[in-house]
């Protein structure tokens, strides 16, 4: 029965100053503060090298913002960073706004406000969960085949897809506040799979490498 853990690390805050629902946009970068929080993930990944862990795959959502946060990460514990465009940002159709009562007040965006339980802006919630599902499943057998039972790869994602896996995997409604979401910048959320070859759920747990720097940080979506 290989077992292996797949870590979902959310990217580190983005410089975003006019608070633009940026989606899939190229070129939001990770604001200096976001490229510390990323080194702290990294260094963290690096004190578990030291307890035993064996991380042996380091793949990234194609943003910008997720290739930055996976650079310090490549970098200290010597992995290339492979991309896997099954962990990306969902489509939204707000992307390139900043969203407040004159945008929301306009007729032309109503017909995608009408089903928040899809949701009818952007991509499904169960097609998030589905992509998320087969990517980290691979990601785990490909770490056996890498490098045997209890092998770690390390996947770094974003807010919603993460956080949509976690309550799947917890048995959750998938709807939900964006306020409660427990997923913060540059956090590390672990799927442990008993055995990679079979459809078991795995165990979840969470970390905070990044804590210290989050002391009046917009956690919400375009952070």
């Amino acid at each position: 029965m290989p077992s292996a853990t797949v870590h979902l690390l959310r990217h580190g805050q983005v410089h975003n100053p006019d608070a633009i629902v940026y989606g899939r946009m190229p070129d939001y970068h990770l604001s200096e503060l976001g490229a510390r929080m990323a080194e702290a993930a990294a260094a963290d990944f690096r004190e578990r090298v030291n307890q035993g862990d064996r991380y042996v795959l380091l793949a990234s959502s194609p943003l910008t913002r997720a290739r930055e946060t996976a650079e310090p990460v490549a970098r200290e514990l010597g992995l290339d960073v492979v991309t896997e465009e099954r962990i990306i940002e969902p489509r939204n159709h707000f992307q390139g706004l900043h969203v407040d009562e004159k945008v929301l007040s306009n007729p032309r965006h109503w017909p995608f406000m009408l089903n928040p339980l899809r949701p009818s802006w952007g991509e499904p919630y169960r097609g998030q969960v589905a992509r998320m599902a087969e990517a980290t499943r691979d990601l785990a057998r490909r770490s056996v085949e890498i490098g045997g039972d209890g092998a770690q790869a390390i996947a770094v994602s974003h807010q919603l897809p993460i956080w949509l896996t976690r309550l799947s995997v917890e048995g959750r409604p998938l709807p939900h506040d964006p306020r409660r979401r427990q997923c913060n910048l540059a956090s590390i959320t672990s799927l442990t799979f008993d055995d990679v070859n079979e459809p078991a759920v795995p165990r979840v747990s969470y970390r905070e490498p990044a804590a210290r720097y989050y002391t009046g940080v917009n956690q919400l979506p375009g952070s």
